[in-house]
């Protein structure tokens, strides 16, 4: 197991160059809402704007569009015909990265909707949420998922994935099958979260139990999502995505408490995490 460490992180980080423009910092997709659940959406939105991509636009169901829109005004917003839930997922412009499942909901069209999306998609993508739980209701989609992209299971959705476990052995050892399998990297949610690509697992070290919150999942996906659009590999995504993540939470820490942070904070002390990397 390899822990991931601030000099771990200083060979991976990539500072911003001083030439750059939106077009060339990569345009993120996130794909997900429902009714009552578009507030995940706006999370991982603004969460990979405020991890350095140029650009980002939501897909979510037509209830989402204003709530979106007012909630963050930087983000693009492109809808389905449905209301309560998509039916569809359609799009008209080439995205650099792709993040799905945040609050989508997993009714049957929305199951029907994916599966065509996956038969079709062809860049990887970052699987979180009700993606999750639509492929381990289908496990015969997990195919289709394309090759490098990235899974982000909290416990119980890792389960749905895997089966159960007896140990934390089996639980890791079932999880590095599923990841050579899929060729993908697979991001283990907990104390500490462990990033598994193939055999190998890394150990994140920073994060603490504030991140315990309605949410914080949410963030972690646009983080991560952002990354890959700015042309990070899947691995180095996850593991940077991840750091950056447990970081921000460490450093909101003694202003908020563990009972008064919200997941929102993450968002909010990313701009600290950065900086404590450019030094």
């Amino acid at each position: 197991m390899i822990t991931i460490t601030r000099e771990f992180i200083s060979e991976i980080y990539q500072p911003i160059a001083l030439d750059t423009h939106k077009g060339i910092q990569g345009h993120v997709l996130l794909i997900g809402g429902s009714y009552g659940k578009i507030g995940s959406v706006c999370l991982s939105s603004k969460a990979a704007l405020k991890s350095g991509c140029g650009l980002v636009t939501a897909l979510v169901p037509k209830c989402g569009y204003e709530i979106v829109q007012i909630a963050i005004p930087e983000v693009m917003v492109i809808t389905d015909e449905a209301d309560e839930f998509m039916e569809q997922i359609q799009y008209n412009f080439k995205a650099d990265a792709i993040g799905i499942g945040m609050g989508m909901g997993h009714e049957r069209q929305i199951q029907v909707a994916f599966h065509y999306f996956l038969k079709t998609n062809e860049i990887p993508l970052v699987v979180d949420a009700d993606a999750l739980n639509i492929l381990s209701m289908n496990k015969d989609w997990i195919a289709l998922v394309p090759k490098r992209s990235i899974l982000t299971p909290h416990p119980k959705e890792l389960e749905r994935l895997i089966g159960p476990w007896q140990t934390v052995d089996e639980k890791l050892e079932k999880t590095m099958q599923l990841s050579l399998k899929m060729d993908c990297v697979i991001v283990v949610k907990g104390a500490p979260t462990l990033i598994v690509d193939g055999s190998t697992i890394y150990k994140n070290t920073t994060g603490n139990p504030a991140l315990a919150t309605a949410g914080s999942g949410d963030v972690l996906t646009g983080i991560i999502t952002s990354l890959v659009a700015q042309k990070y590999s899947s691995l180095h995504a996850a593991i940077l995505g991840v750091f950056l993540h447990g970081l921000a939470a460490d450093i909101a820490l003694p202003e908020t408490g563990y009972q008064s942070f919200i997941a929102s904070d993450i968002i909010g002390y990313l701009g600290k995490a950065f900086l404590s990397l450019d030094k």
